[in-house]
């Protein structure tokens, strides 16, 4: 073989890697997959574990493992009252400075004129987004464009959001928002450089204990995912579990179709 069809041969394959690495970042860090700071919520050991979580995401953990725990969160986020706990952390209201309003007011025009062919959710799926777990029930479906999401790991696009937000109806999807994402390192500053924190409120969901390997379909659900009891490494070991101290990313919602700013940048869609 010739030293040019050798080193073709080695940038194909080098493009190969670099494409799944690429991959792989996008679903670490747009699930809706923003490296993690770590929440006041999260101290001691954990937050060692999440400087690391977004490299180390799920280590050992063989696809159809990673799949079922993925599965459970999403299930409990989808069943979870929007507040700070142990397994959410929230970002605290800040007073308004010179300019939130109108930065805030600007990202939802942009957002509104770059969703708005998304009303029809077909366009949406034909343009790349992905229905994040279509058979678990969920008062809101994020269709998901990972390809978004990773972008938004380093520039932020108000008409690009990470998903959008439908809710289900008899005929298929009513589109009512979109979400916005960060890796789990960005510092809070960071996100209220893209959002406003005297207006909306980014959220991280943590402290994610998932049951042993086998006994995902017995397990007690009292104890284990993100509406379970253990919130902690200590206990998650004792009972046999995986522990997680950030799972996913930094996430906003923004509903730009609402009338007033609370219930624009409100945790969920208001009926």
């Amino acid at each position: 073989m010739s030293s040019r069809r050798t080193l073709i041969h080695l940038a194909t394959k080098a493009g190969i890697g670099l494409g799944a690495l690429f991959l792989v970042g996008v679903l670490l860090a747009a699930i809706p997959n923003h490296h993690g700071p770590v929440p006041q919520a999260v101290s001691g050991e954990a937050a060692q574990q999440a400087q690391t979580a977004d490299h180390a995401s799920m280590p050992g953990m063989d696809m159809d493992e990673a799949k079922s725990d993925e599965q459970e969160a999403v299930h409990d986020m989808a069943h979870m009252h929007h507040g700070s706990s142990a397994h959410m952390y929230m970002t605290a209201s800040r007073p308004a400075a010179p300019g939130d309003q109108q930065r805030a007011e600007e990202t939802v025009q942009q957002l509104r004129a770059g969703i708005e062919k998304y009303k029809d959710y077909h366009v949406a799926l034909n343009e790349g987004y992905k229905i994040f777990m279509p058979n678990v029930p969920q008062p809101e479906y994020h269709f998901t464009n990972y390809l978004n999401g990773f972008m938004e790991a380093f520039t932020f696009d108000p008409a690009r959001p990470t998903s959008l937000l439908y809710k289900k109806t008899a005929n298929g999807y009513e589109l009512v928002g979109a979400m916005y994402t960060m890796p789990k390192r960005a510092s809070e500053e960071q996100l209220n450089d893209r959002v406003p924190l005297s207006m909306a409120t980014w959220h991280l969901h943590t402290n994610l204990c998932t049951p042993p390997k086998g006994q995902r379909r017995t397990a007690d659900y009292s104890k284990f995912g993100l509406r379970g009891s253990i919130t902690t490494q200590e206990a998650c070991d004792a009972a046999g579990g995986r522990f997680f101290p950030v799972i996913f990313g930094w996430m906003v919602h923004v509903y730009p179709y609402e009338n007033s700013t609370d219930k624009i940048f409100a945790m969920h869609h208001r009926d």
